[in-house]
């Protein structure tokens, strides 16, 4: 078995990816700040090295990547890698040191596409700080991939869904009022039509992508796979499958986005507009037909997980379904 450093791992895809590291009989080290309980407690942690640290802070300093390296690891999953000069200086540092680097990537590189589902053949066209930046960093991987053998991976995750957080609501924010709202039978609003699309990703699917990939190393390496559920969601049927997993008929009004977003805080437009702009659906058959990925949950299984635990959480107010 191999050594694995999780960069970021006490987050939402570690919760699941760290135990099924330690069960599958890895040698598991775990890198973060160490200022966050875990998602999901499970006994697999115990056996897992913490190495606690402030990556910013020791990137600033120019010991990060150094650090890394010192770790011996064989393999590397960086989690939580947002800026191209970080990569970079982490690769150099790992060059001939490791068997396989995976960077977990976002399907924010794509904005507005011609035809969906988008697949990995399509150019990548990002627009706002974050997507670009991911593009800068997934494109430079690949091409040291291909150019110096450099055994990268990229992963591009949905919008994360699992329980201990708030999905992307049918709004496409993180206004979890929402679902109190269609629980007691209200009206909602929702903008435009409702026919934008949003598309939600399990992170237990995720991290048994990220397993497969390891698994198949030759398959996985110089290549980027979108990760998500088999089929995105648009606003409005998201909206009405929620309704009635909560018992109760769909009420739903319509609302151009700018008379919408007056009903909504800043935040709440904001985060809606970046999710709608793009309306995501992409394939995932390249990671089913090279890896063999089959998501465990659907967008909405996912979400209504997510859901009830907010509920039991006492986040969202619902009565008996």
């Amino acid at each position: 078995m191999s050594r694995i450093i999780v960069i970021g791992g006490s987050g939402h895809i570690g919760a699941y990816l760290i135990p099924a590291l330690v069960e599958q009989g890895h040698d598991v080290v775990n890198v973060s700040r160490g200022q966050s309980g875990k998602y999901r407690p499970h006994t697999a942690w115990q056996s897992v090295e913490q190495v606690t640290l402030d990556r910013t802070a020791e990137e600033r300093s120019g010991r990060f990547a150094s650090r890394m390296a010192g770790l011996r690891p064989d393999i590397v999953v960086d989690l939580i890698s947002f800026d191209l000069p970080g990569t970079q200086s982490l690769v150099h540092a790992l060059r001939g040191k490791v068997e396989h680097f995976l960077h977990c990537g976002t399907i924010w590189v794509y904005g507005h596409q011609p035809a969906i589902p988008v697949d990995e053949g399509e150019p990548v066209n990002p627009f706002g700080e974050y997507g670009i930046n991911k593009a800068a960093i997934e494109t430079w991987l690949l091409h040291e991939s291909r150019r110096t053998g450099f055994p990268a991976t990229v992963f591009r995750p949905g919008h994360i869904v699992g329980p201990g957080w708030a999905p992307i609501g049918p709004c496409g924010n993180l206004d979890v009022e929402v679902f109190s709202r269609m629980a007691r039978g209200e009206e909602i609003s929702l903008p435009n039509c409702g026919l934008e699309t949003l598309h939600h990703v399990h992170a237990d699917d995720i991290a048994q992508f990220v397993m497969r990939a390891i698994a198949n190393r030759p398959a996985s390496v110089g290549e980027t796979f979108n990760v998500v559920a088999e089929k995105a969601l648009n606003l409005r049927g998201y909206a009405e499958a929620m309704f009635r997993w909560f018992g109760v008929e769909p009420r739903i009004r319509f609302q151009p986005f700018d008379e919408w977003k007056v009903g909504q805080t800043r935040e709440q437009a904001e985060q809606a507009w970046e999710h709608i702009a793009r309306s995501p659906c992409m394939s995932m058959e390249k990671a089913r037909r090279r890896l063999g990925y089959q998501p465990r949950y659907t967008s909405l299984a996912a979400i209504q997980e997510a859901v009830a635990a907010l509920i039991a959480a006492g986040a969202v107010q619902a009565g008996p379904r």
